[in-house]
């Protein structure tokens, strides 16, 4: 577990962080992306806004006399060789985009079977990898933890301290309880004011019908969604052999199966199960994206954020 203190110590304390939750070679494959050019724009955070890089991030509009504390890079060199008067280009000011990191507090995100990150651990690191994502793009990012209820927030911000406000608060959080969407989805939806971005993590182990409409509950309401649904790599393969004990870790019931019996309909269930989701997400333009704790988190994330890029 890692500690965060004031601003001062940042520098010191983020550099542990991304050690821990970001690997550099993850950092560094992001910023090779060239993100902002080639990803933002073109869809990943739904829309251009204003950013130091002007020029191409935002959209050009007219022209205006230049003035004393103008940036001479903005100066259109053009104009000035057609009327010997010094001209800058005007640009169209839009807001940054807003996003929530929100992640499933719920017991059955404790799970892990062979793999040394569980569930929630493997959230972490994905939320850790894109709230850095987006405060290299100025963008402010809060966090939404929830199981039954929405149990805790940090609003968004995009200044210096937060990513190691939001990296501390992940560091202490634990799994506990049941989950159900419904509850929280309205809660967040009554709490945001604006067009978001929200990145829902979790195993959205319940029935896929109530999933799928709480969830579009966001889309409907005018937000951009990115739906993490992760599960851990025996939920997936199901590796086991002869008798075993299944046991559910938000009732604690259990049921003794022989699993040379029934794993091949189970892993058909889990198959279809994902289907469902993705069909269901796909028909509301809600990025669905099905990952496993045996894959690593820097390649699913780089492999979601070029799949993005190369779409738009």
């Amino acid at each position: 577990m890692i500690s965060c203190g004031s601003d001062t110590q940042e520098s010191n304390v983020c550099m542990v962080a991304v050690e821990q939750y970001l690997k550099p070679e993850l950092a560094s494959q992001i910023k090779r992306l060239d993100l902002r050019a080639q990803m933002v724009v073109r869809g990943f955070l739904h829309g251009m806004h204003a950013s130091p890089y002007h020029g191409f991030s935002v959209e050009f509009s007219e022209h205006r006399r230049y003035s004393h504390g103008d940036d001479p890079k903005d100066i259109d060199w053009l104009a000035y060789a057609k009327t010997d008067k010094y001209y800058v280009k005007k640009f169209e000011s839009e807001t940054n985009v807003t996003g929530y990191l929100v992640m499933d507090l719920s017991q059955s995100m404790g799970y892990t079977y062979r793999q040394q990150l569980t569930k929630f651990d493997y959230c972490v690191c994905l939320a850790a990898a894109l709230s850095y994502l987006m405060l290299m793009q100025q963008d402010p990012i809060g966090l939404i933890t929830f199981d039954k209820k929405i149990r805790g927030s940090i609003p968004p911000r995009s200044r210096r301290g937060q990513f190691s406000a939001i990296l501390s608060q992940l560091t202490k959080l634990k799994t506990a309880g049941e989950t159900e969407l419904r509850g929280p989805i309205m809660q967040l939806a009554a709490m945001l004011r604006h067009r978001s971005l929200v990145m829902l993590m979790s195993d959205l182990l319940a029935d896929v019908q109530p999933t799928l409409d709480s969830i579009r509950m966001l889309r409907h309401a005018g937000h951009d969604v990115i739906v993490f649904h992760v599960l851990d790599e025996a939920e997936v393969s199901f590796p086991f052999d002869g008798l075993v004990q299944l046991s559910d870790p938000e009732t604690g019931q259990s049921l003794s199966v022989n699993a040379d019996d029934i794993g091949q309909e189970y892993r058909e269930n889990i198959r279809k199960f994902r289907d469902d989701l993705k069909r269901g997400f796909n028909e509301s333009r809600i990025d669905y994206i099905p990952l496993d704790t045996s894959m690593p988190y820097d390649k699913a994330l780089t492999e979601y954020l070029l799949s993005r890029r190369n779409r738009f």
